[in-house]
């Protein structure tokens, strides 16, 4: 029998309505309501006419994934001016028309996140609140300065691009021009600040999830504590900590990502904990391992993160201390008051 036959088709049918009712099903199972899922849509191409370098932001309903709208719009485009004349670009990377085929239609799709401002977050705290009214969306591209996509810790930057739409979603359409667009370059050092702040986020919400799901926390603490981790944090930590820093401009980056380490353990700590009230018997010596190699990553780590930069930490305006002592001391003088008063306070 071909793929063609009836009972194939409805195998294959049936098994793709499983597949989205079991997505369906997870979204609400946490009680909250399906949003959308959004992406950035680029045409390039003389042959898109008005859309050429126009940028759009589409919304799809919350279950869709990247491959669906490239299918779909591949399909629509590819019928429109011909399979052989629409090319999708596969990477997030800028386009430079100039290496384009003038005789092609191309159109470039990436996955965006809404995107708040640290200030916005305090009037964002709900589900709801994270969903609605956007404007904002970003994605991420990595990069090193020699082309490639990714390199060692070292050499690995990201782009951040922020798009901003012409209105707001949710909105009567489902897909909305871009009409400012912003990038923020991070340093591979900054990389690493938000790769371990994200690493400190996953392992403080397994923890804390309720209910509580080992499977999930132990896969956290898999990656966090695990021996066999590639560019794990003892890695990261052995890059970016192992010296201070010859650049002053680096000095608050060195602190803050030393901060982050600090956390880090503690949070793996906390995880251990949970892990360890939650397990039966036959993961016991599971747990003892997880703990084993914890101490090994915090004993490595400790000389990398107890050692602070002696610039960041120097008294401020002392003289203006002393001399503040001094007027109060000689204020009190002059009003009769006594002097062992002051130097109680002090």
């Amino acid at each position: 029998m071909g793929i063609l036959d009836p009972h194939n088709l409805t195998l294959v049918c049936n098994f793709i309505a499983v597949s989205a009712a079991k997505r369906v099903h997870a979204e609400f199972q946490d009680g909250k309501r399906m949003f959308g899922t959004y992406f950035r849509v680029g045409f390039y191409g003389t042959k898109f006419g008005d859309l050429d370098e126009q940028e759009f932001v589409y919304k799809e309903p919350a279950i869709t994934k990247l491959a669906e709208i490239s299918h779909r719009l591949e399909g629509f485009y590819g019928e429109r001016f011909g399979e052989d004349v629409l090319e999708v670009i596969k990477d997030s990377n800028p386009v430079d028309k100039c290496k384009l085929d003038p005789n092609k239609a191309y159109i470039q799709i990436t996955y965006v996140e809404p995107y708040f401002d640290t200030y916005e977050m305090k009037d964002r705290i709900t589900y709801f609140d994270k969903n609605y009214n956007l404007r904002r969306f970003m994605y991420c591209t990595p990069f090193t300065l020699d082309g490639r996509a990714h390199g060692e810790l070292h050499e690995q930057f990201k782009r951040k691009t922020i798009l901003t739409t012409s209105h707001a979603f949710p909105y009567i359409k489902t897909r909305i021009n871009v009409i400012h667009k912003e990038e923020i370059i991070l340093t591979p050092i900054e990389v690493a600040i938000e790769d371990m702040q994200k690493k400190t986020q996953e392992l403080a919400f397994a923890t804390h999830q309720d209910p509580a799901d080992p499977k999930m926390l132990q896969m956290v603490l898999q990656g966090s504590v695990g021996t066999t981790v590639n560019q794990g944090p003892l890695e990261v930590a052995q890059v970016f900590l192992s010296e201070i820093p010859n650049d002053p401009k680096l000095f608050r980056h060195h602190n803050k990502l030393r901060l982050c380490f600090k956390d880090f353990t503690k949070r793996c700590e906390d995880a251990l904990r949970k892990n360890k009230s939650l397990i039966g018997a036959d993961q016991k010596e599971y747990q003892r391992e997880l703990e084993r190699n914890y101490h090994r990553l915090k004993e490595a780590l400790q000389p990398l993160i107890n050692r602070k930069i002696p610039q960041l930490y120097k008294a401020v305006l002392p003289v203006t201390c002393h001399r503040w002592i001094f007027d109060f001391t000689f204020a009190a003088e002059i009003r009769g008051g006594v002097k062992r008063g002051c130097l109680t306070f002090w």
